[in-house]
């Protein structure tokens, strides 16, 4: 793997940890961010050792959103070069969304703009009571449009539309209320949390896990009809007939641990 000037990278059996590492800019992202981001995703999610992957970052923010060092140069972009800037962001963000691996954002502080979207991106999100969170963007005369399908998705229409509008800043209680985040602990636990919630994912059908990752964003809007019969009937058998589903239904019933346990 390829060294990383803006992030850290570790790994733990099943698990690997992408830590964003900016803290004196809030690890606020900007170019090189982006581009290690979608760099580490990639790597990660095709590595067949890893069944888990954990979004964190260190210092007290999780992330402020865009760098204003790239935002003062954004700001003498030709259009041409304001599109394909936003679309580097774009696929550095569909990277994690579409990652085979489950994703765990654990969010130790703030989290404004951008990085909403990369949290929205992830599977499972944890934050800490303290945290806040804020699309900024109205403020500075911007909308939020390459962040949009998946802070929609995490947070619902209704509230993306206040939040959108008005730019106001809420706590994790209001993030977990209107259900964009699903866990909200204290600073002292979230580690505890995080491992928990990991240890649950490490434990599953590695082929399974990825196949209800799919399940799900395949699935949703889509109309109760029976081409979406047939396909849901096809991946229960295709699972069925695979290895680990016919190892772990085998333990199931043998009462003993499956093989990707051992």
């Amino acid at each position: 793997m390829m060294a990383y000037e803006t992030l850290n990278i570790t790994r733990e059996g099943y698990v690997a940890t992408v830590t964003l590492n900016r803290p004196d800019v809030r690890n606020a992202f900007n170019e090189t961010t982006i581009a290690e981001i979608k760099q580490a995703f990639s790597e990660l999610g095709e590595d067949d050792a890893l069944r888990a992957i954990v979004l964190a970052a260190n210092g007290p923010a999780f992330c402020a959103g865009a760098d204003l060092n790239w935002m003062k140069k954004m700001a003498g972009y030709t259009h041409a070069e304001n599109q394909a800037d936003a679309l580097q962001l774009a696929e550095m963000l569909r990277t994690i969304y579409l990652c085979p691996k489950p994703v765990v954002a654990k969010v130790q502080g703030d989290c404004y703009a951008g990085g909403m979207g990369l949290v929205a991106a992830c599977d499972i999100i944890v934050a800490v009571e303290e945290a806040n969170f804020c699309l900024s963007e109205v403020k500075l005369g911007l909308i939020p449009a390459t962040i949009s399908p998946y802070v929609i998705k995490a947070m619902g229409e209704n509230a993306s539309r206040r939040y959108f509008l008005t730019a106001e800043r809420f706590g994790a209680r209001e993030a977990l209320r209107i259900g964009f985040a699903h866990e909200v602990v204290s600073t002292e636990t979230l580690d505890a949390k995080v491992t928990e919630i990991v240890k649950a994912l490490v434990n599953n059908s590695p082929n399974a896990v990825r196949q209800a990752k799919v399940l799900v964003r395949d699935v949703v809007g889509q109309p109760v009809n029976d081409a979406l019969l047939a396909d849901t009937a096809e991946r229960i058998a295709q699972i069925r007939a695979s290895d680990q589903g016919r190892e772990g239904v085998a333990s199931f019933l043998e009462k003993r641990k499956p093989a990707w346990l051992n």
